[in-house]
C-alpha cells in the first residue's frame, strides 16, 4: 500500500522534509494535496481528511502521513517512523533517539528561520512586521545561524565512521533534512548563505552528496519538486539578506 502524505499543495514547506525522505527511500507515496480533483486530490480533500472524525488520531496540522490505518503526524515523529521503516535511521534504540534528538534540532532550526520574516506570526503579513523582521533577522545572522551551523559541523567531524554522514557511515533522515535547511537558506538569503558556508565546509559537503544520490538528484530534476516560493518557511526579501 502506498503512504498518503497530506501536505498543502503550492509550498514546499515542512511537507518537504517528509517527501525527502520517501524519495531517498524509493517508497511508493501519494501526494494527495496534489493530485488533480478529478484523481481524487486537491486541497478540499486535504481539508475534509483533516477534518474527518475518522482520523485516528487527530492530526491538528498538516503535515500528516496516513499508512492504512496508521496516522502519524509532525514531521521529525513522521520522519522517525519512516526511518525505521526504511533504513534511514540506525537499528539500535540509542541510535534512533540519536536520530530524533538531531531532527529536532533541525526542527528548532527551521522556526527560527521562519521567524526572520514572521517574527510576530504567521496570522500577520510580512508587510505588518518589518521592523520585528529586520531585528529578528540581525540577531539570527549575527548569532543563530552561526550556533546551529556550528554545532552540525562539529557533529560531522566528530563522527569517525567513514563518509560524510551524521550518524554512522551511511545516509540517515537528519543528514535529508540538513540538505533542505541548506537548499532553503541559499534561496533566500542567497549573499548571508554565501559568507557563512565557508565556516563550515563538512555541512556543505554532506549538502553535496546528499545532492548527488541518485534518487534525491532524480526528485530534485522532477516537477515533483515544488519550487521554492514567497509563500513557505523560506522566503526572500531583499532588505534582510545584508551584511549585519
Amino acid at each position: 500500500m502506498a503512504y498518503e502524505l497530506y501536505y498543502w499543495p503550492t509550498i514546499q514547506g515542512r511537507g518537504e522534509f517528509v517527501r525527502l525522505a520517501l524519495e531517498a527511500a524509493g517508497a511508493s507515496y501519494t501526494d494527495v494535496a496534489r493530485l488533480p480533483k478529478s484523481k481524487g486530490g486537491g486541497f478540499e480533500k486535504l481539508a475534509k481528511k483533516l477534518g474527518s472524525k475518522q482520523l485516528v488520531p487527530p492530526p491538528l496540522s498538516p503535515p500528516f502521513l496516513v499508512n492504512g490505518k496508521t496516522v502519524v503526524s509532525h514531521t521529525a515523529n513522521i520522519l522517525m517512523y519512516l526511518g525505521a521503516r526504511h533504513g534511514l535511521a540506525p537499528a539500535s534504540e540509542a541510535g534512533k533517539l540519536w536520530a530524533n534528538s538531531l531532527e529536532l534540532t533541525v526542527t528548532d532550526f527551521v522556526l527560527e528561520i521562519h521567524n526572520t520574516h514572521h517574527p510576530l506570526g504567521g496570522a500577520l503579513y510580512y508587510e505588518d512586521q518589518k521592523k520585528e523582521a529586520l531585528r529578528y533577522a540581525k540577531n539570527f545572522w549575527q548569532i543563530r545561524a552561526a550556533k546551529y551551523f556550528g554545532y552540525f559541523e562539529r557533529v560531522l567531524t566528530e563522527n569517525k565512521s567513514k563518509g560524510n554522514f551524521l550518524i554512522g557511515a551511511k545516509l540517515s533522515y537528519p543528514d535529508l533534512s540538513l540538505f533542505q535547511v541548506i537548499e532553503g537558506l541559499r534561496y533566500a538569503y542567497p549573499d548571508n548563505m554565501k559568507r557563512l558556508e565557508k565556516k563550515y565546509p563538512r555541512c556543505i559537503a554532506l549538502r553535496d552528496h546528499v545532492a548527488g544520490l541518485p534518487k534525491i538528484a532524480a526528485y530534485l530534476a522532477s516537477d515533483r519538486r515544488l519550487p521554492f516560493n514567497q509563500g513557505g518557511i523560506f522566503r526572500y526579501y531583499k532588505e534582510l539578506d545584508k551584511k549585519w
